[in-house]
């Protein structure tokens, strides 16, 4: 008898500190009702995350990489996983910004990678801003790693922060933004090629959503009144290898989530599968 696909559904998010926006978790909990949830800018260690807390809203299996103030990623799932352990030290700097695990999804695992890049500052100069600097290099790492076997052997997923918008329709305004950092040709060069890896991800978003309709992500505290100018650009990404092609079957970017209270200032992006 053949089994029955199971419904995933999958949620990327920069929460922007998980302590401060608890209820805010709990309001994403109840809107989306995912089985799965990457957050990023956790920014608490491993010892204060809130695990009890979090347990209440249903999410059961817990993975955490933590650091006080900055950075961290998190992998709340409703799934049982297994945390992968041989993941690298990305450029060297011990830094939380990545987490994998295999979801036990019967017949079929899925590997799922929890991605926090680089926001690289303001100044995009690799050689005057080692932030910049430490992006780029993070990017071509990550797309070393995956073009050299880390792709290979089943389905994978990529979801996370990416921190760079890589097409024209993913910002406001393509030609102003050319030299802004998130959408510098430099950056979005190195995107499209980690994007090539695995014989080419799957960008979910786009498949539901494909150009020329914009499609955002972030919008800056800076901008008081987000919603009327809706400057914002598509900084947060969910990627399928091409074998989960056939799974995809619904993409949601949560708008609304901008306008809660002690909003971050990304929203969640939602994708659902059948697997």
């Amino acid at each position: 008898m053949a089994r029955r696909p199971k419904r995933l559904r999958l949620v990327t998010w920069n929460i922007n500190s998980v302590r401060l926006r608890l209820a805010r978790l709990a309001d994403l909990a109840v809107a989306l009702e995912p089985d799965v949830i990457c957050l990023q800018e956790t920014k608490v260690t491993d010892a204060e995350f809130p695990l009890r807390e979090v347990r209440a809203t249903g999410y059961r299996h817990i993975v955490i990489k933590g650091e006080k103030g900055y950075n961290g990623v998190a992998i709340l799932s409703k799934i049982p996983l297994a945390r992968v352990a041989d993941t690298p030290n990305w450029c060297g700097k011990g830094d939380c910004r990545h987490l994998a695990v295999d979801l036990d999804i019967p017949g079929a695992p899925v590997r799922l990678h929890n991605f926090y890049v680089p926001a690289g500052g303001d100044v995009p100069d690799p050689e005057a801003n080692p932030k910049f600097r430490h992006k780029l290099d993070f990017v071509a790492e990550a797309t070393h790693w995956f073009g050299n076997g880390a792709a290979k052997g089943g389905r994978q997923i990529i979801a996370g922060d990416l921190n760079i918008a890589p097409l024209p329709d993913d910002v406001w305004s393509h030609r102003q933004l050319l030299d802004v950092v998130s959408h510098t040709p430099v950056e979005t060069d190195l995107l499209t090629k980690w994007q090539g890896t695995a014989e080419g991800w799957i960008d979910t978003m786009r498949h539901f959503v494909p150009p020329p309709q914009k499609l955002y992500s972030w919008w800056s505290y800076r901008n008081r009144d987000w919603r009327l100018s809706d400057r914002g650009r598509r900084l947060d990404h969910i990627w399928v290898t091409p074998d989960m092609a056939g799974t995809l079957k619904a993409g949601q970017i949560l708008k609304d989530a901008r306008d809660w209270p002690l909003a971050s200032d990304h929203v969640p992006v939602c994708v659902e599968m059948l697997v």
